[in-house]
């Protein structure tokens, strides 16, 4: 018994750290501000046990906690429902309330949304920014559209490659899809859904000024699908003038997103381009002593790798002109100048950033000299 005050004050030691946990993982998802925007990270399509997810909403919020994102939603499917035997629910809005009071004390934005669920050639769209589910519920796919529109919904085409409504693995834009984007109802489309990129729907989101966006679109847990295999969710980068939904919801409709998954970048050139300049920190640039090898210092600010190449008139010492900089990273390049400069633009190729199917983003740094 004398060993009790011991272990009463271990134990209350290990209630105070489990208090004060912190919920950002050590894979906590990080991306820079760019000149006049917020950067928000979002994953704006998931799904619960209101739907044929396997997590009840609190789950899905704890997981964006821990991945250090700014916003969510949870997109229940409005017409399948495989789970309403054990959780019948005739309120689609259920899902969305739940996740709102779990999410009252963290700074993560919570947005309405639902899934329009149609087989070819309608497919499946995600429409957020809504008021009301239930009204989005219609037998035909052309009602359930307009009222989201009516509601002032930002919609977008899930998973346009998806082989079983399109068997070749490629985007079938279809006249019920043309006629949406000519009423005004579908703005966006996914160009990256789980682990697939489909450079056929970057190529229709670019002939159809479509948002580019990338989700999750999880059903199980994200440490499962995700973290357990060593990747990162993908996420969309939406480039907003505040951190409101107000402000994310403009950005959305005006298309300033990129699609990240792990070290793969997707966006339109006016966006990406500057998102890279600022994904690296030049710590230091100067003349190795006595030579014209400037050496310069670049830091990787964000959570994922930058794969780059050399696209300068002037070729490296002692380096690859391929080469990779690590997340969170930092990486010295020598760089064969001739002859001493006052300012040298740095000029790379981003290997996995695309801008366009096949093309890739290349970048500049201005490095001004002393």
């Amino acid at each position: 018994m004398k060993f009790q005050p011991f272990f009463i004050a271990l134990f209350a030691t290990i209630t105070l750290f489990a208090q004060e946990h912190t919920h950002k993982s050590s894979r906590a998802l990080e991306f820079p501000n760019v000149p006049g925007y917020i950067t928000l990270k979002t994953d704006l399509h998931q799904h619960t046990v209101f739907s044929d997810g396997n997590v009840w909403p609190t789950i899905r919020v704890g997981e964006a906690l821990r991945d250090n994102l700014d916003v969510i939603s949870l997109t229940e499917h409005l017409e399948y429902q495989p789970h309403k035997a054990d959780i019948p629910h005739p309120d689609r809005n259920r899902s969305f309330e739940l996740a709102l009071k779990e999410a009252k004390d963290h700074d993560l934005m919570i947005i309405h949304g639902s899934e329009i669920t149609r087989q070819a050639p309608m497919g499946h769209s995600n429409a957020i920014f809504i008021e009301d589910a239930n009204k989005i519920l219609h037998n035909e796919a052309e009602d359930a559209f307009g009222e989201a529109k009516k509601q002032g919904a930002f919609v977008f085409w899930n998973h346009p490659a998806w082989y079983a409504q399109s068997p070749t693995g490629n985007p079938i834009l279809s006249d019920f899809q043309k006629e949406r984007i000519k009423n005004g109802e579908l703005h966006g489309i996914e160009v990256i859904n789980v682990g697939d990129y489909a450079e056929e729907s970057l190529a229709l989101a670019l002939e159809h000024n479509l948002t580019i966006m990338g989700t999750s679109d999880i059903h199980g847990l994200i440490d499962w699908e995700y973290v357990g295999k060593g990747i990162d969710r993908p996420v969309t980068l939406v480039f907003a003038k505040e951190r409101t939904p107000e402000s994310l919801q403009e950005a959305l409709f005006a298309g300033r997103t990129v699609a990240v998954f792990n070290s793969l970048f997707v966006g339109k050139k006016e966006h990406l381009v500057p998102l890279l300049q600022a994904s690296l920190v030049i710590e230091k640039a100067e003349y190795i002593d006595k030579t014209s090898i400037l050496e310069v210092s670049l830091k990787n600010v964000t959570s994922s790798d930058l794969m780059l190449e050399n696209q300068m008139e002037y070729t490296f010492y002692s380096s690859s002109p391929v080469f990779t900089i690590p997340a969170g990273e930092s990486k010295t390049l020598n760089i064969k100048t001739l002859e001493k400069k006052d300012k040298v633009t740095l000029t790379l190729k981003a290997l996995s950033a695309y801008v366009a199917p096949k093309e890739q983003a290349v970048v500049n740094w201005e490095i001004t000299l002393h």
